[in-house]
């Protein structure tokens, strides 16, 4: 009985600090940097996905004939592009987003790689997605980089590593 008076109590306080919070209506946000929270450092409001254009640009070397090459991708508002797979494109990105992670970030510092050598192909992918710029470069040095890579198949091209059959 003790715990459960507790636990309400804390639901109580809870509760009150959240009523006590208030929200800026957006007419105030646009009043200026004075207008917003501490400090005026309001974050800009997220960009609208009838207002999101998502195009990038993949630039591939070293991959091989008929592979290398620039292409461009449109994913929104609609697909197309020079890319040989808009289509595929897309839905590699799009698969691959998460909420609050960048999906072209590099691999992290002191991630442990297996050693494997998949080509000399590397590529670079710059542009807009989701509202926020791109610029992005791949390549297949190690396990870490080829599965990276491979994350974004097809909007970057599939690659065999040397010696695979």
């Amino acid at each position: 009985m003790l715990q459960v008076t507790r636990l309400l109590g804390a639901a109580a306080v809870c509760a009150a600090a959240l009523s006590s919070l208030s929200v800026m209506p957006p007419a105030t946000a646009a009043a200026g940097p004075a207008a917003g929270p501490v400090g005026g450092t309001a974050a800009p409001p997220p960009v609208r996905d009838e207002d999101r254009v998502d195009r990038l640009t993949v630039t591939v070397r070293d991959a091989g004939k008929g592979v290398d090459g620039t292409y461009e991708v449109y994913c929104r508002p609609q697909r197309g592009g020079s890319h040989p797979d808009p289509r595929g494109a897309c839905a590699a990105v799009e698969r691959s987003t998460r909420a609050g992670r960048n999906v072209f970030a590099p691999v992290p510092e002191g991630s442990v790689c297996t050693m494997q050598y998949g080509g000399p192909a590397t590529a670079r992918v710059t542009g807009t997605w989701a509202g926020r710029p791109v610029d992005a470069r791949y390549d297949r040095r190690d396990g870490c980089q080829i599965g990276r890579w491979d994350r974004l198949v097809p909007l970057l091209p599939e690659l065999r590593s040397p010696g695979a059959s």
